[in-house]
């Protein structure tokens, strides 16, 4: 569904990501983890065509979508839920959403796909006239996931959906993620918190400043020795 093939990607003069290769298939939940910095957001950005490729490819579907601009992208199915929520604080929960379906594909199903969201995040249709900044971490959260599933993705990357949220509503934003699988959506799940994402995930890429360092399974990666000492504390 997806593959990259060998990208090298700069902020300046400053080279963040060095020959990053990795493949999606259709259906799975893919895991990117790695440290703060080790370059997960870049990787997902250079997907949405926000940080230019310098050398290397991203195909999608087997077209060529490196340096595509990002609405474009978009276009295609390929949506990104960005770190930090973004979501716009003095606008509802609806418009927030409503937002979110601005493509033609996406806007002539948006009642349908605005009740799928609701049937999923049943808080959310709780808060719909609530303005977004008034809703607590959890739930801006899951509006800002629901934003992206207006945009009818084939392809939903997660920057950091559990970054700052309790470990209660940690467990539920994982579980938002399985369900999304369920719906057909094939989801890249960017995350620090390494033991979660993985439990979650079909395979999983390790990143460690600009390079990838490991993949496998899930379960594989969660019983290596190395990432046990490295990231999980065992």
């Amino acid at each position: 569904m997806l593959s990259i093939k060998n990208i090298d990607v700069f902020y300046g003069d400053v080279q963040v990501l060095q020959q990053v290769s990795l493949e999606i298939e259709q259906g799975e939940i893919i895991s990117l983890v790695g440290s703060n910095a080790a370059g997960k957001s870049t990787t997902i950005n250079a997907i949405s065509g926000i940080n230019p490729c310098r050398q290397g490819s991203i195909e999608y579907r087997g077209q060529v979508i490196s340096n595509m601009a990002p609405n474009k992208i978009v276009d295609l199915g390929v949506v990104q839920v960005p770190e930090g929520r973004k979501l716009f604080p003095e606008m509802t929960v609806l418009e927030n959403l409503e937002l979110g379906a601005y493509t033609p594909h996406a806007r002539k199903q948006r009642k349908d796909t605005l009740e799928m969201v609701f049937g999923m995040l049943p808080k959310l249709k709780e808060r719909e006239k609530q303005l977004a900044g008034s809703l607590s971490g959890g739930e801006q959260q899951m509006c800002a996931i629901g934003r992206g599933l207006m945009a009818k993705p084939e392809l939903l990357m997660l920057d950091e959906p559990s970054l700052g949220l309790s470990p209660v509503m940690v467990q539920t934003v994982f579980k938002i993620v399985e369900d999304i699988k369920k719906q057909g959506i094939t989801v890249l799940l960017v995350e620090q918190n390494v033991k979660h994402s993985l439990k979650v995930s079909d395979r999983g890429y390790v990143l460690e400043t600009g390079r990838l360092v490991m993949e496998g399974t899930g379960d594989k990666l969660l019983n290596d020795e190395y990432l046990k000492k490295a990231y999980l504390g065992i």
